[in-house]
């Protein structure tokens, strides 16, 4: 298993129960295909330095697990069609 680093940059409209919900739905994928997550940071709101998608802030969310090339890909197709997420960066670490 590999060690990943997911960045999240969610709609600044969600509530504090659709965040959590929605990092919920995130780390079960992750779970379900035998994953590890190892931390989840909240950062919290913050201002944009440009426009994404015509908001100027945003809500973030970093998200450290473990997993293999199943886990990830899965994580990728659902965050791609998932209205409320403004962007997303899923990277591997140097760390194995």
């Amino acid at each position: 298993m590999r060690t990943y680093e997911l960045m999240l940059l969610l709609s600044p409209e969600l509530e504090e129960e659709a965040v959590d919900a929605l990092i919920a739905r995130t780390t079960e994928i992750v779970t379900s295909r035998n994953g590890e997550i190892e931390n989840i940071d909240k950062w919290g709101k913050r201002r944009l330095a440009y426009e994404v998608q015509d908001h100027t802030e945003g809500f973030y969310v970093v998200i450290t697990f473990k997993a293999d090339n199943e886990a990830t890909t899965e994580v990728d197709r659902v965050l791609k069609i998932t209205e409320e997420v403004l962007r997303f960066l899923l990277v591997r670490t140097g760390k194995e």
